[in-house]
């Protein structure tokens, strides 16, 4: 009697399991988190930032390589609801990233001479329009694209050394527009967002050297950031 009880407990575990697993309609966490006009979270994540490179019509023989790396990324979210489908989203993030520089030719004689490394920290603000699906049992996928604006505090830009002195310098201020992809997952207890976003400057950042025929500079017509954020959102 005792085996028969655990067989039917077990059998109705695995039922209301299967239901909610496999079934088209399953128990929906926060139904209402969605609701009010405004909400917030908090914003953790890795970036990979890299630079794009447009040179000049003399610039045949010029070889920047650039070697991009990880960094990470904190900040704030505010979320004001339009609709079901649109929200409208304020994102300020402090961005830390290092990238390495190496500038070849016979006039780069030793590694003080050739290899740059770029610093930067950004205090980063985008606004984004986020425009999402019907949400799916415990999970809304959306699509988000915007413009953003950021503030490199380690920029440079007013330093008096330039590359002669082993200083490479740029612009403090940088415009950009984002777009990506993310999903929403509804837990028991708060809503957790893995999203990926692609970020792309739209003006030049280098600030050139005072020398106008600098091997670092002179050959560079364009130089502007883009990158990648992988940001887990908490709400």
């Amino acid at each position: 009697m005792k085996r028969v009880f655990i067989l039917i407990v077990v059998l109705i575990c695995t039922q209301n399991m299967s239901a909610q697993l496999f079934s088209k309609e399953k128990v929906q966490n926060l139904q209402n988190f969605d609701k009010p006009r405004f909400s917030y979270g908090y914003i953790l994540g890795f970036n990979n930032y890299d630079f794009n490179f447009d040179y000049t019509a003399d610039a045949s023989d010029t070889d920047i390589i650039h070697k991009s790396s990880f960094g990470f990324n904190v900040g704030l979210l505010g979320n004001l609801r339009i609709n079901d489908y649109l929200d409208l989203r304020l994102e300020p993030m402090v961005i830390f990233n290092t990238r390495n520089l190496k500038f070849s030719g016979p006039q780069f004689t030793s590694s003080f001479e050739s290899d740059r490394e770029v610093n930067s920290t950004y205090v980063h603000v985008p606004l984004l329009l986020k425009i999402s699906t019907k949400r799916i049992n415990n999970i809304k996928p959306f699509i988000i694209g915007g413009v953003s604006t950021s503030i490199n505090l380690s920029s440079n830009q007013n330093n008096p050394d330039d590359n002669s002195q082993g200083q490479f310098r740029m612009k403090t201020n940088t415009n950009y527009y984002e777009i990506g992809f993310g999903i929403d997952l509804y837990l028991y207890y708060f809503k957790f967002t893995p999203s990926i976003r692609g970020v792309f400057a739209m003006s030049d950042e280098l600030v050139k050297d005072k020398d106008l025929n600098s091997p670092y500079t002179s050959t560079i017509d364009k130089m502007s950031t883009r990158g990648v954020f992988i940001n887990f959102t908490f709400q």
